[in-house]
């Protein structure tokens, strides 16, 4: 592994210190523990999976290929199956390839979620991260409900050194991402990226706005490839899963983005959220840096979670 990848692994198993405390310790413990492989040992990786946040279903769906596997190769101790169980996760948290193929074609952006979650933030991040790759990015504060969110993403468009098109509080968002659809072909943009408000508590209205949004990018930038992502804060765990599923009634979610899994015990969840509706985490938070938001490598990811030694605190 060199320097660089090595660097980043680190920071990776640091940010998810937390969760591994508090889930991985608990299968360590099983895995050390008195007795055979039998449906005593599968009842506790059961309690103890879904109390870290993976899930009932993909609890379920892990356990059941463990069995299969234990039982193939005939495994009677307990400690031969860690390896079986990591190999397990990673398969099924592993839907194919990631492509993030609004890095390969002229693209938008469209990041959704409630307040709070760290959208504003990934958006400012992602900006910053595609300039640096030699893009031309343009943001678009769509978010006008809360004035704060415009402010918040004036600031990372000065950081990350590209420009922005917004609006004053209370205006029409399709009418900003219409300004910014204008500017974007005047400007030959590469990428562009809104910033939208989310707003749960009243379903109706979310699915027009965003309707709304896409009909106007669809018109004014048909040949864009399009990219919808929610970004969910890690640190809620369940209430980040029913989020994943409100947010999908809404609209056509092509990706998740999980922010603040460097200050949660439950980054279970992302194995959760795939299993459950079968959308593809593209993005982890695992610290206040530009760097720290991630592209997702679920067998980087589970590797870190178990990770021991560098970076692990075990």
């Amino acid at each position: 592994m060199e320097e660089g990848r090595k660097g980043l692994f680190s920071r990776l198993a640091s940010g998810l210190a937390k969760t591994r405390n508090a889930v991985v310790r608990g299968l360590d413990d099983i895995f050390s523990g008195p007795g055979d492989v039998d449906n005593d040992f599968y009842d506790e990786l059961e309690e103890t999976m879904i109390e870290g946040d993976l899930g009932a279903r993909a609890t379920e769906e892990i356990l059941d290929r463990l069995r299969e596997e234990a039982a193939e190769k005939r495994i009677r101790e307990r400690g031969a199956c860690r390896e079986l169980l990591i190999q397990t996760i990673k398969e099924r948290m592993d839907l194919g390839e990631n492509a993030y193929e609004f890095e390969e074609k002229k693209s938008v952006l469209l990041l959704v979620g409630v307040n709070g979650v760290g959208k504003t933030t990934t958006a400012g991040k992602i900006a910053s991260q595609e300039r640096q790759s030699g893009k031309k990015v343009l943001l678009a504060g769509a978010d006008t409900f809360r004035a704060a969110a415009v402010e918040q993403l004036r600031e990372w468009s000065h950081r990350a050194g590209v420009e922005m098109v917004s609006s004053q509080q209370g205006a029409d968002p399709a009418a900003v991402v219409f300004d910014a659809c204008a500017a974007a072909k005047a400007r030959g943009t590469d990428l562009l990226i809104c910033d939208t408000a989310g707003r749960l508590h009243n379903k109706k209205n979310l699915m027009e706005e965003l309707s709304k949004i896409n009909r106007v990018i669809g018109r004014e930038l048909p040949d864009y490839f399009r990219e919808t992502l929610l970004v969910l804060d890690g640190t809620t765990g369940q209430n980040a899963l029913e989020q994943a599923r409100e947010f999908k009634e809404v609209c056509d979610l092509s990706g998740i983005v999980l922010t603040k899994l460097d200050g949660s015990a439950k980054g279970g969840i992302a194995v959760a959220i795939q299993a459950e509706l079968g959308i593809p985490v593209k993005y982890i938070g695992i610290g206040e840096q530009i760097e720290d938001l991630k592209k997702f490598d679920s067998a980087e990811y589970v590797d870190a979670l178990f990770a021991k030694g560098e970076g692990a605190e075990l």
